[in-house]
């Protein structure tokens, strides 16, 4: 057995997944690409802003001409968002202001927006109560993007603001990679579907479910296998079902029971074991390598069958790998720091995600460590919204001091 640490473990998952390639590229329309990394990247098919842009309500004005207050000027026309260009090509003068709405672009020979709250109006003289400096409240033509600039590059997820930058280049389609396809294989004779009611030492099989939903939300296509009983002959062949997509996720049956087959089952396949023990809890049990066909290397994880084993586990190694698959930018897990709540005690050894409530200010978030009877307690999960980090080489926590925490 090759057990590491959470950093050894972490190490080794990234460098694996620098040497994936990912799916194939698809064209398709913006809203379907979400979730989805960009194949190419998107560039600014002109300047932005296209022109100087308003930031506030006012009158544009030339900055020189309200250098001393009160400041006397003569209103020669007006401006909204969109104006024709007729409309635009109005040029400001000494002593003259024009009315501008926020988003209209900047005539020639004004420099600065005064805000409409720092002046008074009477037909068309304007009374500017207070002086501005050259460029304020405008933002220049250009000083975004220029025309030819990368907006998001490839790799980027295609979120709400990336959709936002391609509907602004005037991109109603895009290149994306593929969804990468995703075995899931639960084992064990325990469990029964979750159509069917189980019997007194039976339960129903959450993990497929929650593992292809972590699989969605990271932009990946789930394909749910048979539940595979404790049998040899039978988890073979499902695993080698389960090899022909992109990635293997196998739940259970990595322990060291009698009847946790996976390892030798996977063995017996030809697998390479880049790891088969995490010094974490939960998920230590947890193993990741890669089975090698004719034509094509999957890399696969066995993953601890408590439900919050497998949900950790997911979002601590399984999404790096599933990221490079998917042709998205690596990204390490993101930690925070929070004020504990309250005091705790825990024996140390192992790097711990324990499921916590995160929730306070935005100057001063607080979290909150959950009652639990260990990875096996669905209620606790449901309760939390993040996890508390701890490291394996402290025992004792005080409230009010600083945590990492690991959002869902």
């Amino acid at each position: 057995m090759q057990v590491l640490s959470f950093s050894e473990a972490l190490t080794v998952v990234q460098q694996h997944s620098s040497g994936l390639s990912p799916t194939e590229p698809e064209l398709v329309s913006l809203l379907d690409g979400v979730r989805l990394a960009l194949a190419e990247d998107l560039v600014a098919d002109r300047d932005f802003p296209p022109f100087p842009r308003a930031t506030r309500d006012g009158y544009a004005v030339r900055s020189e001409d309200v250098s001393s207050m009160p400041a006397k000027l003569h209103c020669v026309g007006e401006l909204r968002a969109g104006a024709s260009l007729e409309q635009s090509s109005v040029t400001v003068k000494p002593g003259e202001a024009v009315e501008i709405m926020t988003g209209a672009p900047v005539p020639s020979g004004a420099d600065a927006v005064v805000m409409v709250e720092y002046t008074d109006r009477n037909g068309e003289g304007v009374t500017v109560k207070r002086t501005v400096t050259a460029g304020e409240n405008v933002v220049p033509a250009g000083s975004e993007a220029r025309k030819g600039t990368v907006m998001a590059s490839r790799g980027t997820r295609v979120n709400h603001v990336t959709v936002a930058v391609a509907a602004a280049v005037g991109r109603a389609e895009v290149a994306v990679y593929r969804r990468p396809r995703v075995a899931v294989l639960a084992t064990g004779d325990e469990l029964v579907d979750i159509n069917f009611a189980p019997g007194p030492n039976e339960i129903r099989n959450s993990n497929s479910y929650s593992l292809a939903a972590q699989v969605h939300e990271a932009g990946g296509e789930a394909v749910i296998l048979p539940v595979a009983h404790d049998e040899a002959a039978e988890l073979e062949v499902l695993i080698r079902k389960g090899a022909e997509c992109d990635l293997l996720l196998l739940s259970g049956g990595v322990s060291m029971g009698k009847y946790d087959l996976v390892e030798h089952a996977l063995s017996k396949l030809g697998a390479q074991f880049f790891f088969t023990g995490v010094l974490i809890q939960p998920g230590k049990p947890l193993v990741f390598g890669e089975l090698r066909g004719a034509n094509k290397a999957t890399p696969f994880f066995g993953l601890p069958g408590n439900p919050a084993s497998t949900m950790v586990t997911f979002q601590l190694f399984v999404r790096p790998v599933l990221d490079a698959l998917a042709g998205a930018r690596q990204q390490a897990p993101l930690f925070a720091q929070a004020r504990l709540k309250s005091d705790f005690k825990i024996k140390p050894g192992l790097t711990r995600f324990l499921p916590a409530r995160l929730d306070g200010t935005h100057g001063q978030p607080e979290v909150e460590l959950l009652k639990w009877q260990g990875s096996g307690d669905l209620m606790a999960l449901a309760q939390a919204n993040c996890y508390i980090v701890v490291p394996p080489d402290k025992e004792h926590f005080a409230m009010g001091e600083n945590i990492t925490v690991l959002s869902f």
